[in-house]
């Protein structure tokens, strides 16, 4: 259980006298100068259906952050780092250049700030965030640079790195980096924890906090301490993180996760695990159900992060009783993920939902058999860039396989990803051809018996799809399947699929 702060964490929640202390609740402002001010102060809404479904006692409430003008809790941090470094003259109008590192969220959050203010604004963030969050990006006037998802927090093609780099090279640029800013747990310390407080009359008996940044959790956590000691604080971690304690908790063999904006593979400074009593590690089949579920049965429109932490909260609470006040923090909204979890294809390729059924079509739950013609693969040290894309061009084959030296695949080369690479990227023809292979692409394993109707959903909602098959503990690629080889298949009369 909590025991106090940290020695040199405490200080942070000390300066009482900053003047740009998040406003006081305040129930009967009629106007506001700008959007900017609306930021904060968002409901807390009670919990009916799902607590009730999953037989849990205690009476439980959603802090519903994605009700933000940016759409996410990350709106809060943003204003908060631009006035505290504006007070600083950090950040100077109308000559500044905002830099920020992130999973979408929190650049979506500075980018309104600079669209106010009149800041440029350049947002970094891996290819695997959804392009909802890069269109509003673009949408508010920033600038955006993605890097590769697979680029660990120190690899130089990180988004963390390439920030820094950026903010050396750009003149008058500032990153503002949300990971060591102590505006980022303040943020909460002095606004969300304090309107959870107010909702409550100071009486709570849990809080469940996604951990991303963490100062969400730390900041929440240490207001929540101080005025509620009886108070739990959980923190939810996806599988694959790094973040939660005791650290055999973090041991998982899954390399990378759906859920975006929480977990980490590094600690950030503004993390105070003290606060923390409890850590539940999340997966993503039960998060992203979830998050379906909060939208469905609570009429919650919130992402998939929300997900993750209501699903860890209905396994936290069950330790309380009827009476007992459990708080739900939903970070960010459905806007950012129409293309991924509220897609039901998108779920049904991911194993986390089961895929629709046709049986009025005889072609639909036949298997995918091995009779494909085989792809063009190439050897990464074996075949240069040019060489490849060359190669691509004269096959007019969707993809190239990528393989090791024992045939395994690794992942593919495809005219879009290396248009994108060349173009957004910063790529050259001249690089590695690890840097042109895409590592995310639908595939379906022929020894696990693949029916085509799986394969025609993943066709909804992608180009192609690679047919693997599992040798000992390699996947290797035996063929690839578009929309025209489908139809082939299913009109096929020799294969009698299509009566």
């Amino acid at each position: 259980m909590h025991n106090g702060t940290t020695n040199g964490y405490q200080k942070y929640f000390d300066l009482k006298d900053m003047p740009h202390i998040i406003k006081a609740l305040d129930r009967n402002q009629k106007l506001e100068p700008d959007i900017l001010h609306v930021i904060g102060n968002t409901p807390l809404v009670k919990l009916n259906n799902i607590p009730k479904k999953d037989g849990l006692s205690c009476d439980m409430y959603a802090k519903c952050e994605y009700l933000n003008p940016g759409g996410s809790i990350k709106d809060r941090i943003a204003y908060r780092m631009v006035l505290d470094a504006e007070e600083k003259c950090i950040l100077v109008p109308g000559k500044s250049v905002i830099i920020e590192p992130t999973s979408g969220n929190t650049g979506i959050g500075l980018a309104l700030a600079a669209a106010v203010k009149g800041y440029r604004c350049i947002i970094v963030l891996p290819e695997k965030m959804s392009d909802e969050k890069v269109n509003t990006l673009l949408a508010l006037g920033a600038e955006i640079i993605r890097t590769p998802t697979e680029a660990a927090s120190h690899d130089p093609d990180s988004n963390l790195m390439v920030a820094k780099r950026l903010a050396k090279e750009i003149p008058n640029a500032v990153m503002l980096d949300q990971y060591t800013n102590v505006c980022n747990p303040l943020a909460h310390y002095d606004g969300t924890a304090e309107e959870i407080l107010w909702s409550l009359d100071d009486d709570v008996d849990m809080v469940v906090i996604g951990a991303g940044t963490c100062g969400t959790v730390s900041g929440i956590g240490h207001k929540i301490k101080e005025r509620c000691p009886k108070c739990v604080i959980v923190g939810v971690d996806p599988l694959g993180s790094i973040l939660a304690e005791p650290e055999e908790l973090n041991d998982s063999d899954v390399g990378m996760y759906e859920v975006e904006g929480i977990g980490y593979d590094f600690l950030p400074k503004v993390l105070d695990r003290k606060v923390i009593d409890k850590w539940i590690k999340t997966e993503d089949k039960h998060s992203l159900n979830m998050s379906r579920r909060l939208i469905k049965e609570e009429g919650l429109l919130c992402g998939g992060s929300s997900g993750a932490i209501m699903w860890a909260a209905t396994q936290a609470a069950k330790s309380l009783q009827a009476g007992q006040k459990c708080v739900v923090i939903l970070p960010d909204n459905i806007r950012n993920y129409m293309t991924k979890f509220i897609s039901d294809q998108w779920m049904e390729a991911r194993d986390f939902k089961p895929v629709v059924q046709h049986d009025e079509l005889p072609w639909w739950n036949a298997v995918v058999t091995k009779n494909l013609i085989e792809p063009i693969t190439v050897i990464p040290h074996d075949t240069p860039t040019g060489q490849a894309l060359a190669a691509l061009k004269a096959s007019a084959a969707p993809a190239l396989a990528v393989v090791g030296d024992d045939g395994a695949l690794i992942g593919v080369v495809t005219a879009d990803y290396a248009r994108r690479r060349l173009t957004n990227l910063n790529g050259k023809v001249s690089d590695e051809l690890s840097k042109f292979t895409q590592k995310k692409f639908y595939s379906v394993d022929v020894t696990q018996a693949p029916a085509l109707g799986c394969v025609s959903r993943m066709l909804d909602i992608a180009p192609f799809v690679v047919i693997v098959e599992s040798v000992s503990t390699t996947k290797k690629p035996i063929g690839i399947l578009t929309s025209d080889d489908l139809l082939r298949l299913v009109t096929d009369k020799s294969l009698n699929l299509s009566s």
